[in-house]
């Protein structure tokens, strides 16, 4: 892999110097692939068609987040964002037939309205304005390592007439997997053995999703959508464990979970002409209910020794209205201006209690277990960009946003947030091939609700303390990007940044003795990031491309336990994603390798690390004909385990010498598959 990296950037050095003509055209200062580029990959859904994208990272937008203007990704269809927020980009792409797409525009964010500033790339997906039906159905199936099946499929259907649109999809996944592992705890600095326990997790999370959509396109301006969405989602855990510990009886202990999830979401908008652009108007509103119930027994022999359980039971409502203004050719300028409302309640009851060995069941109350949480957020927003030259293109957007934030129940809590969140970008393509930008702009992260809440984790023996007076983090951002085209339709592409962070959000001691969610003080990140996305002809390899993807990101903030500076809490300094695929006619092959090093999370008496591990999964595809794809592959080839470490200190952190420390390893072998799927149109 070393020799074919070093002849890649050989290559693509003398084709930079050779100035060969682009497979691609720049447009407006976007790059257009018609859809004949992509037909070597024979793909089945647009889906496919975004990955093959050369140098584009799909973003698939933030579903947690609230509001609808920070959930966008970046990608639009037809040059307008899809009116849905739960879904995620690969579920709404995915259901898009392959056929249906005339062409794929990238440019900046900027262009594409505000939601999207800030963004370097952003993909406009064109779809086909001819009339008929069209369809895409898929059926996969999973092999776990006992045997046992684990099927999924989709269908769905779109349905052109005059200038309306209907789509439907149906999707279930049969989700499962079946892991095992061990767990060493032992006494430090001695390393005697405290406790060994051999352990079995069988889980499965079959889920379905029913939506359906319908689009209006009148012509410029003139535009509607509608969609609705039902997903329901049942989670279960069956953990066996074989305890042995160091002194005392062996016993036997298991861990049940049973997890149900239910989300219904209705939104839509409409487009008018006025004023020389268009005014938008989104609606979006949806409902989750959620319901989880940990079941902890412990049992020596046939005899109940202790155990615990509890119940979470909470709702979430968020309700968006959005409007928006934009015209293009305004003196040279393209202007948009709007504001968004929102209104977002979660109602949370967690109920946690031991269990003794006479059965009996005693609330232990955890600080804020019962609370309503409910926020009023109003903002609004102004942007405008305009070319400076031929080349040099400026945007601008200034948002300010207001929020009242109210908590009741175990805890009470009001404050009132007003933040301005200016960006601005340039972006500069003077020729050749080669593009940079430069972005800073003012950031400000939204609260988890779900942190005011306590909740135990009776998977780790452990308590998350909730805290009502969590404020939000805000950053200056700065970020140059630089792209280069090379060896005909390659790319390769650097980016660097700096993060000023102020209020990191993190965890913190709470007066109770819990760890909980709460702010440090000022931080930075440092990030680097470098993609290469190239065709291999040139090297040889007919039909061959590699792509890789490197990110490094480091953060720095002050610990309050050590009072040295340390990574944020869950940060991989190194993440790198790394594809190369063959196509070569009706057969194509493929293997995808990813890595992520160690990360982190800082508490209060613990250091609780994941271990970086490398996943592995390979394929060969067969295209039987123009509308069927045939894929076998193996998921997790390396059969590489999962590692966690554990490091606990006595009362805290402020320790400077553990006292245990936790070893856990997870596999979950080699899984083969195969996936079918066609269009139908």
């Amino acid at each position: 892999m070393k020799m074919l990296g070093r002849r890649l950037f050989a290559a693509a050095l003398l084709c930079a110097a050779s100035g060969q003509a682009l497979a691609q055209a720049s447009v407006g200062g976007r790059t257009v692939y018609e859809v004949a580029f992509f037909q070597q990959y024979a793909p089945s859904n647009a889906l496919q068609i975004i990955e093959r994208v050369p140098g584009f990272q799909l973003d698939e937008g933030d579903t947690e987040v609230r509001g609808f203007g920070q959930a966008a990704g970046n990608v639009v269809i037809n040059g307008q964002r899809p009116a849905t927020k739960s879904d995620t980009l690969d579920t709404v792409l995915s259901r898009i037939p392959a056929n249906r797409v005339l062409r794929v525009e990238v440019g900046p964010g900027e262009t594409f309205g505000s939601e999207y500033a800030g963004k370097a790339q952003v993909v406009n997906l064109i779809l086909s304005e001819s009339g008929g039906v069209a369809g895409t159905a898929m059926a996969h199936a999973r092999r776990g390592y006992d045997g046992t099946i684990y099927p999924e499929g989709s269908l769905s259907g779109l349905v052109r007439s005059g200038a309306s649109t209907f789509n439907a999809a149906i999707e279930f996944d049969s989700d499962a997997v079946t892991e095992e592992g061990s767990d060493r705890i032992t006494r430090l600095p001695s390393g005697e053995l405290i406790e060994f326990r051999r352990k079995i997790n069988e889980t499965e999370e079959p889920n379905l999703n029913v939506s359906a959509s319908w689009a209006y396109d009148g012509g410029t301006n003139k535009t509607a959508h509608l969609n609705g969405r039902y997903f329901i989602d049942w989670f279960r855990l069956s953990q066996a464990n074989s305890v042995f510990p160091a002194t005392g009886p062996a016993r036997d202990d298991s861990l049940d979970q049973k997890y149900d999830y239910e989300e219904y979401e209705i939104g839509g908008d409409i487009t008018r002409p006025l004023a020389g652009g268009g005014l938008k108007l989104v609606g979006v509103a949806t409902r989750r209910n959620r319901e989880r119930l940990d079941e902890s027994v412990n049992r020596v022999g046939a005899a109940t020794i202790g155990g615990s359980d509890q119940l979470l039971v909470d709702r979430r409502e968020e309700t968006v209205a959005r409007l928006v203004w934009n015209r293009t050719g305004w003196a040279g300028w393209t202007v948009e201006a709007g504001a968004e409302g929102a209104l977002n309640i979660l109602d949370s009851d967690v109920g946690f209690f031991t269990i003794d060995g006479t059965g009996t069941r005693t609330r232990v109350d955890l600080p804020v277990d019962q609370a309503k949480v409910k926020e009023k957020r109003a903002e609004g927003f102004i942007n405008g960009g305009r070319a400076l030259s031929s080349t040099l293109r400026l945007d601008m957007d200034l948002t300010y946003e207001a929020s009242r934030l109210t908590v009741s129940g175990d805890a009470t809590a009001e404050r009132e947030l007003q933040f301005w969140k200016p960006k601005t970008t340039l972006d500069w393509r003077p020729g050749d091939g080669w593009r940079l930008q430069l972005s800073a702009q003012r950031t400000v992260a939204q609260l988890q609700f779900e942190d005011f809440i306590s909740v135990a984790e009776l998977s780790n023996d452990r308590v998350n303390g909730g805290n009502a007076n969590l404020v939000p983090q805000r950053a200056w951002e700065f970020l140059l990007t630089a792209e280069k085209t090379v060896l005909g339709d390659g790319l390769i592409k650097l980016e660097a940044g700096r993060t000023f962070v102020s209020l990191v959000q993190d965890r913190v001691p709470t007066p109770e003795g819990f760890d909980a969610p709460g702010n440090l003080g000022d931080g930075t990140e440092l990030i680097a990031r470098a993609t290469v996305d190239v065709p291999l002809s040139a090297m040889g390899i007919k039909g061959g491309r590699l792509k890789t993807y490197w990110s490094m990101v480091d953060t720095s903030v002050r610990d309050p336990y050590t009072l040295r500076n340390r990574s944020f809490s869950g940060n991989n300094t190194l993440y790198t994603e790394t594809s190369f695929r063959q196509d070569l006619g009706k057969f194509a092959w493929g293997v995808l390798h990813e890595y992520g090093t160690v990360n982190t999370n800082f508490r209060r008496n613990e250091l609780d690390r994941n271990l970086g591990s490398h996943y592995v999964e390979i394929f060969a595809e067969y295209r039987p004909s123009a509308t069927t794809t045939i894929t076998v592959g193996i998921e997790n080839l390396l059969d590489s385990k999962y590692v966690r470490e554990r490091t606990f200190f006595t009362p805290d952190r402020r320790s400077p010498n553990p006292t245990s420390f936790e070893y856990r390893e997870r596999k979950r072998h080699i899984l083969p598959f195969i996936t079918i799927k066609r269009n139908f149109g």
